[in-house]
């Protein structure tokens, strides 16, 4: 038995196993919070990572964007240090990181971004992931990459023969291509591969993406021992308080397991009024004061 993520400090997830972590997010019954960033971009705090501005007002994941696992750089983290294992120190909290399965052949409908080899999945970004300690990682696609769901499928399946920690995979939008964003049918086929969360549109961000969908994708991930993480990544992490509260409320309704924020605020990170009033609408005040309280040596 582990605790459940509400009640986790710093020492705690820093003895973790996989499936312990997996565990504790579960027992937290869909009051978890990831946090994404910028990984390199200056923060809003000064000196500070992103990291620890997310922490300070209620993040428990933290999810790294346009990271490089073969030149690892996170801003406000020394660069003569292990740059994972410092930032763990830093902020007392998981750390995990996108990587990108670009599809060459995708049909897109804007012109495609090209992305350093480090972001992009492959057997030696899987293997860097394990080598720098980070803890989860996301195979999504930012946008106008290319990112199609037949090959988060195929990376999926090779992460589950290479990587060590948490695979989530799924889109939080199109991210350039032209296809469904993702359906209960692409879903199961992620779940058979391995993944072991799947990533989603928030309810309210993506047109035509609604609650009944939802729900029956995060009814067939717990019936497959699965989990689900709804994301706000359609820079509505941006909008008023009032509307990340009225996404929070109907993600949870449908059961999700992990509420994401994404990272189009000033310096690379989610305005953060908006993660404190996401993590206050799925866990009330008590909990979040404990997230934002606890002290990383505890």
């Amino acid at each position: 038995m582990v605790k459940r993520l509400l009640d986790c400090n710093a020492s705690d997830f820093a003895g973790f196993s996989k499936e312990e972590l997996l565990e504790s997010i579960k027992a937290a019954e869909g009051r978890t919070v990831c946090s994404e960033m910028v990984a390199e971009r200056p923060s809003v705090g000064g000196n500070l990572t992103n990291a620890e501005v997310a922490k300070a007002f209620g993040a428990d994941l933290m999810l790294l964007n346009g990271f490089d696992v073969l030149k690892p750089v996170v801003y406000g983290v020394d660069r003569d240090k292990e740059t994972i294992q410092e930032l763990k120190r830093l902020v007392g909290r998981p750390i995990g990181c996108n990587l990108e399965p670009v599809d060459l052949d995708s049909r897109m409908l804007e012109e495609r971004i090209e992305i350093p080899k480090g972001r992009i999945t492959s057997e030696e970004t899987f293997r860097a992931a394990n080598e720098l300690g980070i803890d989860f990682i996301c195979l999504t696609g930012n946008p106008g990459t290319g990112v199609s769901n037949q090959e988060i499928y195929e990376q999926i399946k090779l992460a589950k023969q290479i990587y060590q920690g948490i695979i989530i995979a799924g889109k939080m939008h199109g991210a350039g291509t032209a296809e469904p964003v993702l359906t209960v049918e692409v879903a199961k086929q992620f779940i058979e591969a391995g993944a072991d969360i799947l990533l989603t549109p928030a309810v309210g961000t993506i047109p035509g993406f609604n609650l009944q969908m939802l729900t029956e994708i995060v009814e067939y991930a717990h019936q497959a021992k699965g989990m689900v993480m709804t994301a706000i990544g359609t820079s509505q992490e941006t909008s008023s308080p009032h509307v990340v509260e009225d996404m929070a409320i109907q993600n949870k309704i449908a059961g999700v397991d992990i509420q994401h924020i994404g990272d189009a605020g000033y310096g690379g990170l989610a305005n953060v009024d908006n993660i404190y009033t996401l993590s206050a609408a799925i866990r009330g005040h008590r909990h979040t004061i404990n997230r934002i309280a606890s002290s990383v040596v505890r």
